[in-house]
């Protein structure tokens, strides 16, 4: 094994005490020019580096922000993803990324693992099925800031950044509803978070303030995936009459569905008009394109970043802070667009 080299080493070699070394490889104006170019000159040649683990230790301070994802196979997510790395990349810390899978068990573990790694700061979106937040509760105990975005609970302790879940899903129901669909769908993912619960309650307010009656066999919850997305098109198609309205809580599935529509002799928006979510790339890949809310991801995850490094950087207090919504909008396309009709 090679041996690193130190500060002790260099300082031997050049005949420096050890204190003007440290200084000089921190870039510390009081060391005289001529000298630190020799620190830094020979620290070069000899393959130094920073022992930031060291460092950490005795400032009590990593410079390290951990980021738990639910995924990262999304468009939304990646956005989110740039966002905070974008913030991050103007200041000195570092990012560690975690995901969960959609495993409230794999979030436990990977919420101890980087308490472990003494993140400074925490940003965090909860899986699926995550029972609780007990385990960000060694956070709060340590004064080690979290905060939650996208998936959130609501009434719990945090920051969370989030959307107007609730007047995305009216505003996708109405628009649907402005088309002349009476007989609307709502596909939708795991109502213990905020995000389907919310969309759901916005899509059966707007199904009220419309004099349409919600009907239980229109909600169909399942896990967004392409095996139940296909199964779930089949079951609309099935229904007597034909739904002539959809809305689906992910683009990702709602492109499915559409495709599946397609193989079943449905027609888009004809039959039956779609709208999505997310404003995922597939939704101006797919034929028609779809219309889908805007969720902005890398304007939350600069959001969530920023007020986080305010906050280590004594700028700001998230405790001060509940929630911060930002803006979403729907995006009208041609999977929505159809005539009047009359019933």
């Amino acid at each position: 094994m090679v041996k690193e080299v130190t500060i002790y080493d260099i300082a031997r070699e050049l005949n420096y005490s050890i204190a003007t070394v440290s200084r000089a490889l921190q870039n510390d104006p009081v060391v005289k020019p001529n000298t630190k170019k020799k620190i830094l000159e020979l620290a070069e040649k000899k393959g130094y580096r920073t022992n930031y683990f060291a460092s950490s230790l005795r400032k009590r301070k990593t410079h390290t922000i951990g980021v738990l994802m639910h995924e990262l196979n999304s468009h939304f997510m990646v956005s989110v993803l740039s966002g905070i790395e974008k913030v991050l990349s103007e200041t000195d810390y570092d990012i560690i990324i975690a995901h969960s899978g959609e495993s409230g068990i794999k979030e436990v573990a990977n919420a101890n693992n980087l308490f472990h790694k003494r993140v400074d700061g925490l940003i965090a979106s909860l899986a699926y099925d995550t029972p609780n937040l007990s385990h960000f509760d060694q956070y709060a105990a340590k004064n080690i800031p979290v905060i939650f975005f996208d998936r959130v609970e609501e009434n719990g302790a945090g920051t969370k950044v989030i959307i107007n879940n609730y007047k995305a899903g009216y505003d996708a129901t109405q628009h649907l509803i402005e088309q002349g669909c009476k007989r609307i769908v709502h596909i939708t993912g795991n109502l213990s978070r905020n995000v389907y619960f919310n969309r759901l309650e916005g899509y059966k307010a707007a199904l009220k303030d419309n004099n349409i009656k919600f009907r239980d066999s229109y909600l169909i919850v399942n896990d967004l995936q392409k095996k139940a997305c296909v199964e779930a098109a089949k079951i609309i198609a099935k229904m007597k009459p034909l739904p002539d309205g959809l809305f689906v809580t992910s683009d990702i599935s709602a492109a499915i569905i559409m495709q599946t529509f397609k193989e079943l002799g449905i027609k888009v928006p004809d039959d039956i008009a779609v709208v999505g979510f997310n404003n995922d790339i597939v939704s101006t890949i797919i034929e028609p394109n779809l219309t889908t809310i805007d969720y902005p991801g890398i304007n939350m995850g600069e959001v969530a970043a920023r007020n986080l490094i305010n906050h280590l950087n004594g700028n700001g207090d998230i405790k001060l802070t509940s929630s911060i919504v930002i803006k979403s909008e729907l995006l009208i396309r041609g999977s929505s667009l159809r005539k009047k009709v009359t019933q």
